[in-house]
């Protein structure tokens, strides 16, 4: 019971660490490869995958010292929500939202559609600056979104995203 609230645990606070890591590492000093999400992709892959791989290494040493070394349990449960959560951001961001896999999904939760809207608004911005929305797995209402955006006076605003039938 325990390393299933591990579990679950670090797939929640991965939340709060991946919203942090966007919002002050990725449009902060790690602009350099996160610009590449923020451009139209011109191959299967762009310099912001390198994100998966540096986040993927804690998971794998975490399972790795806990199945094979002396590191116990917990660090298995810990690198294994790790990576859950890399895989549920893979499919809903990458598959789902940038349809980086054909798919015939439509969003149709309240949810659902929030988080996909709140992502695109995320991309009208093509700086590192004046952007919303950082999270994933939660999203603020899309009104209040709209309104960070307005009033941030982004001179870089792409066309605006239509909203998720």
């Amino acid at each position: 019971m325990m390393l299933a609230l591990l579990f679950v645990g670090t797939v929640a606070a991965m939340e709060l660490f991946a919203y942090g890591m966007h919002r002050w590492v990725m449009h902060g000093p790690g602009w350099f490869l996160h610009a590449s999400h923020h451009r139209a992709r011109t191959g299967p892959f762009e310099w912001n995958d390198v994100y998966a791989i540096i986040f993927a290494v804690p998971s794998i040493v975490l399972i790795y010292g806990g199945v094979r070394g002396s590191w116990g349990d917990g660090a298995t449960a810990i690198g294994a929500g790790i990576a859950a959560y890399g895989a549920i951001y893979f499919g809903f961001h990458d598959w789902i939202v940038h349809r980086r896999l054909p798919h015939r999904i439509v969003p149709r939760s309240t949810y659902f559609k929030r988080i996909v809207q709140a992502h695109r608004l995320h991309h009208v911005v093509e700086s590192k600056q004046g952007t919303v929305s950082f999270g994933f797995l939660y999203a603020p209402p899309v009104e209040h979104l709209k309104a960070q955006l307005r009033a941030s006076g982004n001179a870089q605003l792409r066309e605006p995203v239509s909203p998720v039938e």
